[in-house]
This record gives structure tokens, sequence and C-alpha cells, in this order.
């Protein structure tokens, strides 16, 4: 079984149990066949490839029977075992092979997904991800006889285990300068995800004083959901820090490929701030390099990058996009509003816990609090994003476009945004969900929550 709607624009996403399904491993095994398949030599020669997972329970038999597919038609796999996403994109370019993950990031434990990357970490395509889909769902109509699949797996290609943990940390701590830090505090929230499996590793060494909130790699997410973009989300690290008088906290989603930063104060860091606080350093490092941002990135921090003698260039929303413009401009860094960071030299993938060593670097080679710190960068005032759930996106879209038709630059990038003078609003379809995303920002915080009150009121009317 593989339903239409667990295809989305970067990745496949949905759920696998309970009582309605959307995919199952004879759907894995599908994908597996089609995959090795595609991917396939001009000449005919398998592939080799890299696969990994995350915890989520249905992990196991998912990844096993996409393997077992694989394998039928000969590819030769690796696999990474437990790894959080960015670790998976390290290995690919470690090796320069083709890497996937079984991982749905931060959705709820009934779901798993897929993530793929080519050779050197880069980007699948779109068209890439349509023919996927195309051909797994055809193998599925034919109700492949899967133990014959089984048999061919044993005797067809090659499958062998190794552990990438220690190469992902060292490579970490290559790109960052950690030496000479004052000893920090700092409280990580792994929320029963894949950073309770890499934080050991990568933050063990360093002089801090580590925290680590629910550690314990559980699929299920007993203690709360692996999404920090929801602010319910974050209070546990938040009311930690003001607690035991950290100096911050690290909050990662399911796959660790986000991080969110806490003040000392218990304050949320604006990403956008986040995003021009490393920016700066990177530039000062390599002066005129360019920074990619996306859409609903904040105005300042292209203007802190000009200001710092950079170039900016943005991009669509998803990590997809982002690793495509970020390859093609030869960008030093990317930052995405929702906490995602890109590196060129992390393979230009993106990377939670790189993210939050350039957070422990700058703070740690500071006398400041990270709240006054990170305070010259946050110059709007966000709304952070709002979910709609509407029937019709684009009819919903083109109504508030028609409403703020001459009271700003409009542009149709990703979604909807107006451009007005010190605010800007995006409204723009999620590429995971059904859902339509708001993010609004202004130098006051009336005039954003006047314009925020505006479009809700438009989009739910």
């Amino acid at each position: 079984m593989l339903q239409d709607q667990i295809f989305k624009a970067n990745d496949i996403r949905g759920v696998t149990s309970g009582d309605t399904p959307e995919w199952d491993t004879a759907g894995a095994t599908a994908l597996g066949v089609a995959y090795a398949r595609l991917m396939k030599g001009a000449g005919g020669e398998p592939v080799e490839f890299v696969v990994g997972r995350d915890m989520r329970t249905s992990g196991p038999e998912f990844s096993k029977a996409f393997i077992a597919g694989a394998r039928s038609e000969g590819a030769r796999v690796i696999g990474a075992g437990l790894t959080s996403t960015d670790e998976l994109w390290f290995v690919s370019g470690h090796l320069d092979l083709p890497g996937i993950t079984f991982t749905a990031s931060h959705n709820p434990a009934r779901y798993n997904g897929v993530k793929f990357c080519l050779a050197g970490a880069r980007p699948v395509t779109p068209e890439f991800l349509l023919r996927l889909k195309h051909d797994a769902q055809e193998l599925d109509a034919q109700e492949l006889d899967l133990a014959a699949i089984a048999t061919a797996a044993e005797t067809s290609g090659s499958y062998r285990e190794q552990d990438f943990l220690a190469e992902y940390a060292a490579h970490l701590h290559a790109l960052v300068p950690l030496d000479g830090i004052r000893r920090l505090k700092v409280v990580v929230d792994a929320g029963n995800g894949m950073a309770g499996h890499t934080a050991p590793s990568v933050l063990g060494p360093l002089n801090l004083d580590v925290d680590v909130l629910y550690g314990e790699l559980d699929g299920s997410f007993p203690n709360h959901q692996p999404n920090p973009l929801i602010p319910e989300n974050l209070v546990d690290a938040q009311h930690r820090v003001v607690e035991t008088g950290a100096d911050l906290a690290l909050v990662f989603d399911g796959d660790a490929d986000r991080c969110f930063a806490i003040d000392e104060t218990g304050a949320v860091v604006d990403p956008s701030a986040i995003t021009a606080m490393i920016a700066e350093q990177e530039l000062a490092r390599e002066p005129g390099a360019t920074i990619v941002i996306n859409t609903i990135t904040s105005a300042s921090v292209p203007e802190i990058v000009a200001e710092n003698g950079g170039t900016t260039v943005t991009s669509k929303v998803g990590h997809t996009y982002v690793k495509a413009l970020m390859a093609e401009k030869d960008a030093i860094f990317g930052g995405e509003h929702s906490a995602h960071y890109y590196f060129r030299d992390f393979y230009f993938a993106d990377t939670g816990m790189l993210a939050g060593l350039h957070v422990l670097s700058l703070l740690g080679h500071s006398d400041q609090p990270l709240s006054q710190l990170v305070g010259k960068y946050a110059r709007r005032v966000a709304s952070g994003e709002i979910n709609s759930d509407v029937e019709d996106q684009q009819a919903s879209m083109d109504v508030v476009a028609k409403a703020f038709d001459g009271r700003g630059r409009q542009d149709r990038i990703d979604g909807l945004t107006v451009h007005g003078d010190g605010w800007r609003v995006n409204l723009r379809p999620s590429n995971t969900e059904p859902l339509l995303r708001l993010n609004v920002e202004a130098a006051d915080r009336a005039t954003m929550e006047s314009l925020r009150d505006e479009v809700l009121g438009l989009v739910r009317n």
C-alpha cells in the first residue's frame, strides 16, 4: 500500500499504524525495488547506497523491507543503523554515495517516512520523487511476491553494517572554533528523538555541563511531541533552563536536523536571529560570501548580511530547494525560519547539531548572556508560524492578495508574500501537511498583530 498523499514535495511521509494506514511494509518493498531500478547506472550497474533510520517503532521493519526490495535488484547496501537525518547526510557526503533515512521528522508516532539524497548529500529533484512514486505504485499494484523478493535479496546485491557516529562527531568539531570557550551549562531537550543518540558523542568531549532532557530513544514520544515549532513542546526546556540557571537550551526535533535555542531567561531565540548570528560569523571567515534564506526568514537577515559585506539569495521553503540553491550559488551558509541550518562545509546540507555548536561557540567566546548576544540580530517582531486548515488553499491566498492590493509589493515565489513598509506577510501551503501557514513580521508588535488578525480573519472566515 502506497497512497498518493504520502508523497510530499521533499520526501515521503505517512501514517503506518492504526485503522487507516497510508503505507505498509509491502509498499516499502515496492519502494526499494523501484529505487534500485531508478538508481541503476547507465550501463545497468546496480546502485550502492547507505540507509539509516530514526527511533520510530516501525523503522526496523520498514527499512528491512526497503533493503530487501533494493537488494533483490542487485543493490549494494550499507546499513548505518540508528542515525539522525544530518548524520545520514554526513555519511552520504563522506562516502560519496546516495543515501536514504527512514524518518517522519517532527510528525507524531504513528507516522514514518523516507528522506533521500544523491551521492555527496546532494538533494534529489521533484522529478526524481515523481518518477519514484509512479514506479513504486505501479509495482505495488502488481502485488509483488514478497517471499520471492526476500529470498532473492539473500543472494543478490550485498549488505553490511557500519557505525559512523564517531566520524560524524569529529567532522562537526572540525568545523567550529570550540577551543577556549568558557564553561557553559546547556540543557539539551532531545524529545526522545535522535539527539539523544548523537548529542553525547558531539557535546560530551566539550567544555560543557550538559543536562539532557528525554534522551531515551522512544518513538512513542511519551513526554512531548518532537516538533519544536509548537510552543508547548518547548516549555519543559524553558522551565529547566530557569530552574537550573543554565546558560541556554538546545531543543531538537525528532530526527535532530532542526535545532531551537532558548536563552538564559527561558525565552525562545528567533531562528532568524540565529541565522543572522551564524551568517555574521561565517562572513567574518569568508568576506563577500553568499548566504541563502527562504521566503519567511526575517528581513533583518539580509540587512545584517549586507552590513557585513555578504550577498543574500532567497529560496522556496524546503530542504531540497535550499540545498540546490546553496550548491548553485556556492553559498557558505543558509538558514530557514523553521530552524533548518545549512552549511557548505557540511556538503551543503542541513544540520541542527552544527548550528547548535555555532551558538555554543559564539556564546562561549563571549562574556555576554545569550539574551544580550542575540539582541542586535532581532530587529522585527514576528508572529511565529500560524497554521490554518482550509479547503482551498489557492482560493484563500487569492482572497488575501485581493485584500492587500495596493498596500505593498506582492510576489508568488512561495505562496503569497506581501512586502510593505517595515512589514511583511507570507501565506503559503505546507509541503508536508494539508495546511496554510501564515508568518507575519513588522517593526512593532501592534502592526504585526493587526496584520496577523486581518489575514487570519480572511483565511478562517
